[in-house]
């Protein structure tokens, strides 16, 4: 049995230094995944490998990187992928020991790098928030307040603020103001725990809405341990805005992109980009499920923007890939 090649913790570390494009996978289940894994690893777990690693990892010769904890099951990945035709695929040298025994870190939770930017948003920001229990005596005294969901609309059917309303993070900016119209109406976003709270509220203050706006600190999660009540199969949602409004968010959305100095792709480049064998370019349609299926640009992946904050790490899972995000109105992808 021919002995599989490897790449070592240098050989990863370095490509990661030198911005060359990779993917360093960990095909463990998502629990042990979350327990312990290198800051830029993703997880694609051998139980869905051949479902999730085409959109994923695109490009065929893309240079992949398998690993476990000793269990085995990167062996068979990489068997899997060379089958499926990935002609680049080697195994991490000593697994996941391996990387820590060479000095490597290791990490707990899942999507670390975009809590991470998350942290370091509201940090450098001093991105606003309120406690529950804040929040909670705002809504019991009837003030000028209004909670805007910012997670995906099946998770917050689940479970959801009193009185929220499911607006996803990349909605924000194109909807807040016609959910709080007044300038003296408080704008609240939630999410589950801390990310999309912090993105979503410090958006709308970048993008200049008048109105007091506060991130809910620590989410649902934090509502329930302040021993408050959460609502359940709410279907309270956005609804259309009027062109006046989509023209404003347009307008404050491109200046806050261009403070940024974000790049711009004619359809010529992206065409070009497409063509290209030597890079991954990932096109991202940042719209709602709901507009994608009514049409989209030939590539595109429906990835609702304020998920792909959340999870970059799982659609884009190819380190150092191009990425290109579309919309149809100038607010979401410039967001």
């Amino acid at each position: 049995m021919t002995t599989p090649a490897t790449r070592s913790f240098a050989d990863v570390r370095q490509a990661l230094l030198d911005r060359q494009e990779l993917a360093l996978v960990d095909v463990r289940e998502e629990a042990p995944f979350a327990q312990a894994h290198p800051l830029f690893a993703v997880n694609i777990p051998l139980s869905k490998l051949e479902l999730e690693v085409f959109p994923r990892i695109p490009r065929r010769d893309t240079a992949i990187t398998l690993y476990d904890d000793g269990e085995g099951l990167a062996q068979v990945a990489l068997q899997r992928l060379q089958a499926l035709g990935y002609s680049d695929v080697r195994l991490l040298e000593g697994g996941l020991q391996g990387w820590r025994e060479a000095g490597g870190e290791l990490f707990i939770d899942v999507n670390v790098p975009s809590k991470a930017f998350g942290e370091l948003v509201e940090h450098h920001r001093a991105t606003p928030s309120l406690a529950a229990e804040e929040v909670k005596a705002l809504l019991d005294n009837n003030a000028d307040v209004v909670v805007l969901d910012a997670r995906r609309y099946d998770e917050y059917q689940t479970m959801s603020i009193p009185g929220g309303i499911s607006v996803p993070g990349a909605e924000l900016v194109l909807r807040a103001r016609e959910l709080a119209p007044d300038p003296n109406i408080r704008i609240i976003v939630n999410c589950a725990g801390r990310t999309r709270s912090i993105i979503g509220t410090q958006s709308l203050v970048n993008a200049g809405l008048p109105n007091q706006i506060h991130a809910l600190r620590n989410g649902t999660i934090g509502w329930l341990l302040a021993g408050q009540t959460l609502d359940h199969g709410q279907s309270r949602r956005f609804a259309a805005v009027s062109e006046e409004t989509r023209e404003t968010a347009s307008a404050d959305a491109r200046k806050v992109a261009d403070r940024a100095k974000v790049k711009r792709a004619s359809r010529a480049d992206l065409q070009r980009w497409q063509a290209e064998t030597s890079r991954t370019t990932y096109l991202f349609d940042v719209r709602t499920p709901e507009e994608f299926a009514k049409g989209h640009l030939p590539g595109a992946r429906s990835t609702p923007g304020g998920q792909l904050v959340q999870e970059t790490d799982h659609f884009a899972s190819v380190r150092g890939a191009r990425i290109a995000l579309v919309d149809d109105d100038g607010v979401r992808a410039n967001m």
